[in-house]
């Protein structure tokens, strides 16, 4: 087992939400990544931030504690797939997000987010809300 961390999550965390960090530390044996989207996401947070400096020195810290998983010719598959799955039924998942989903898949990794709603319509996504 092992865990993809959603965006939401790293963010929880570095505001103290306690419950989140309980979950790092109760699953801190288990492998854990980030995907390059997160990364980026973080990263532009912190830079539009009243303190991108200080913000970014943390992501990068961030980046030396979890792995990032970059976007590979089996994500991409993925991507593909699932994307065209959802057109099918209607429904639709933000590119990115589905970047994110396509990643935890494509590894066979569960996705820790706060979103488990708007991912659950990713057929085979294991998911985990440390937010609960």
């Amino acid at each position: 087992m092992a865990y993809l961390i959603d965006t939401d999550i790293i963010i929880y965390s570095i505001k103290g939400n306690l419950k989140v960090q309980e979950k790092f530390r109760e699953k801190e044996a288990i492998p854990k990544a980030i995907s390059i989207i997160t990364y980026g996401e973080l990263l532009y947070g912190a830079k539009k931030s009243i303190q991108p400096e200080k913000n970014a020195a943390i992501v990068y810290r961030l980046v030396e504690i979890f792995p990032i998983v970059g976007i590979t010719r089996s994500v991409i598959e993925a991507f593909a797939e699932i994307k065209r799955s959802l057109e099918i039924r209607g429904e639709r998942l933000a590119d990115l997000d589905l970047l994110i989903a396509s990643t935890a898949l494509s590894l066979n990794y569960t996705l820790v987010t706060n979103n488990t709603q708007h991912f659950k319509r990713v057929k085979g996504l294991k998911l985990e809300n440390w937010m609960e």
